[in-house]
Parts: structure tokens; sequence; C-alpha cells
């Protein structure tokens, strides 16, 4: 796993281009004796193992993407990939998968079929669906759905999970302002979108604070303020982007409302010309009840029980994992990849997966498996 794992850190493919990292996992599959389906959703791979008679089915998820990230951390398996690299796990989700895919296939106890799902496009929201509408679930009927994903900030290989609502929706914005610009000494001679775009990012900031209640949780971030002025220029148009979080429908709806008004307010008194495009990308991830609980007792029967947190808090992050909820029970659990002041976080370009939970993760796969799909 340590080798299968490394080779993919070193060869980052992003979403819908894992064109390499597809082919490697489909070979290993088929090394395994399992049958295998590429091309699902695009890149996706599924590797179906059947024991027994029982039709009892159940999927086990991986991604594998990369991100558009500058690795700058130093491994002997660095990418080789400018600006493309793993800095968030996939490519150990995908080999604790593959390990478990291995073991099972030797000695597995089980009696029934599991479906070994690799999902491409985590990381923008579009793998999933990408695999639903190419009939992931209609040609490969499964009861239940299980996915993992490490984090730091969680002790190496501890587990952590919930029932319900784990983690958040997540929405973009992009708000497009149109003023009049000129020369930066005589402001009084433009309609300023600048000024505007400031005073937007600021009331932005009272959608949380002022209009979602205490017993509510939401997040409203700017990430990008984008001109097209220049030292000596007062622009024409500004563009400010963001994202935007929560966990109910409710929440989702009054930020959009919220914004809206705010940006149109604003303009209407400065004369300013607006838009705002307002999108939905990542839906709550939901763990259903009777899912949750098989996976807190895999994880224990891994990990023991003072090593698995049940009742964990909510994640303001947001999974694509989301969308095969949807249409299947399932579990997304977290498996700890450190929690000290050294581990850097996901989607640091200093972040590295820790090779020593692959065997953690993969046990915790062949556990659950062979728990959910005893024989009778």
């Amino acid at each position: 796993m340590r080798a299968w794992r490394q080779d993919i850190h070193k060869h980052p493919e992003l979403g819908f281009d894992e064109n390499r990292t597809a082919a490697k996992i489909a070979e290993l599959l088929r090394e395994f004796g399992l049958e295998v389906h590429t091309g699902i959703g695009g890149t996706g791979v599924v590797g179906v193992l059947k024991r027994g008679t029982c039709e009892r089915a159940m999927g086990l998820r991986a991604d594998m993407d990369a991100l558009p990230i500058q690795e700058q951390g130093a491994p002997h398996y660095k990418s080789i990939h400018n600006g493309v690299f793993h800095g968030c796990g996939h490519d150990g989700h995908s080999a604790m998968l593959l390990g478990a895919a291995r073991y099972l296939s030797l000695q597995g106890d089980f009696d029934g079929t599991v479906y070994f799902i690799f999902q491409p496009n985590e990381e923008n929201g579009l793998g999933a669906l990408a695999m639903i509408n190419d009939g992931l679930f209609d040609r490969f009927a499964m009861e239940s759905i299980y996915g993992i994903h490490n984090m730091p900030g969680i002790a190496t290989g501890n587990f952590a999970v919930r029932k319900g609502e784990m983690m958040a929706f997540e929405d973009n914005f992009v708000i497009q302002l149109k003023g009049v610009g000129g020369h930066a000494s005589m402001p009084h001679k433009t309609i300023d979108p600048m000024v505007v775009g400031a005073e937007i990012i600021s009331a932005l900031q009272t959608i949380v604070s002022r209009s979602i209640g205490a017993e509510q949780w939401a997040v409203v971030s700017v990430t990008e303020f984008i001109t097209d002025g220049a030292r000596n220029i007062i622009p024409s148009n500004v563009t400010i982007k963001g994202d935007t979080r929560g966990l109910d429908t409710d929440v989702q709806v009054k930020i959009e409302e919220r914004m809206r008004k705010i940006v149109e307010g604003i303009c209407g008194a400065y004369g300013v010309e607006n838009t705002v495009e307002y999108t939905h990308e990542f839906i709550v991830l939901h763990n259903s009840v009777l899912e949750t609980n098989a996976a807190i007792k895999a994880a224990r029967s891994t990990v023991g029980m003072q090593r698995v947190e049940p009742k964990c808090d909510t994640f303001s992050c947001s999974e694509d994992f989301a969308q095969f909820l949807k249409y299947v029970p399932g579990c997304y659990i977290l498996i700890g990849n450190g929690d000290s002041a050294d581990d850097a976080g996901l989607h640091n370009p200093y972040y590295d997966f820790k090779d020593d939970i692959l065997n953690v993760g993969a046990s915790y796969w062949v556990n659950l498996v062979c728990l959910q799909l005893a024989p009778q």
C-alpha cells in the first residue's frame, strides 16, 4: 500500500484527468482477481468482488483526484507535475481501498458482493453525480455505501464520526460590479467600484452576525477581489468571489437572499451596475443511523473503543460523497492523520498523508465488510 500510495502521489492528476491513476487502480484490481469496470462518470473505476450466494451488496468508495497546488514539501515521492499535488490525501484513500480489495480477494470471510468504487473529481463536487448519472447505482445495485477521509487534527489512526448532518453544504458566489473608471488623481470624475466593493465585503459579514440565529450555523467568506485597475487607474470593473457554508436549507436560502439585497442596496446608493451569480456546489452530508452504527462497530473492532469518537462535532468542510447518500444510505467516517503542531492541514502545500494509517484504514474496510456481510 505504501508503494501504491507514493506512486499515485508522485503522479497526481486533477479531476476528470485521472487517467494514469485510474489505469493503475484498474490494473491492480484485475491482478487481485476482481471484475473491473472503467470509464464510469469519466475516469471512475468500480471493482466487483463476490463471495457465496447471498444477494446482499455494499459499496466502498475512495477518491482519486489531486489539487491545483504547488507542493512545498520534499518527500522522495514529491509530485513531478508543477502546480498539481495530492494535498488532501486522496492518494492514501485509494491505497487503503486497494489494500482492502487485495486482502478480501485472498481471504475475505463474507457472503455477498462488495463494490470498490474509485471516484474522480471529488474536489470540484462533480465526480459523484457524474458516476451516478452514468448508471452507478443501476449497474451496481447496493444496499449501502461507505466512505472514509483522513483528517489532520485527529490523533493518528483514531476515528471520528456522527449520525445525521456531519459536513456542510458549500455554495459559491461571484459578484460583478460595473462603475466608471478613470484617472487615480480625479476620483470625483469616476464611479469607483473599488469603494463599493469594499463596502459590500464588510456588509456581507453581517449576514452571519445579524441574519442567522445563534442556534444555527453558517460561514460567509470572500476569497477573491479582482479589478481591471492599475497603479494610477481607478477600475471600471470589480469582481468579488467567495464561498458560503451551512447545515440546512433555511440557512442556505437566507444567505442568498440577504447577499442579493445587500449588493443591490449598496450598488443602488452609488450608481454601480451589478450582477450576482450564486451557485450550489456541495450538499450537506447526512450519515444514516444504521450504517453509522455499523461504521462505529467496525472502527472499534479495528482500533478499540477509546480511539473512536462516535459523536464528533460537525465539520465546516464539504464532501462530494454526500451526493451518493441521496440515493443509498451510508456513512462517511474520518481517520486521524495526526494532531501535532507539525501536522499540516488539508490543502496545505506541506501536507502529506501518513503511510502509518494505511493499515488502519484498510483493516477498517475489511472489518466493515466482514461484519456487514457475515455469512448467515
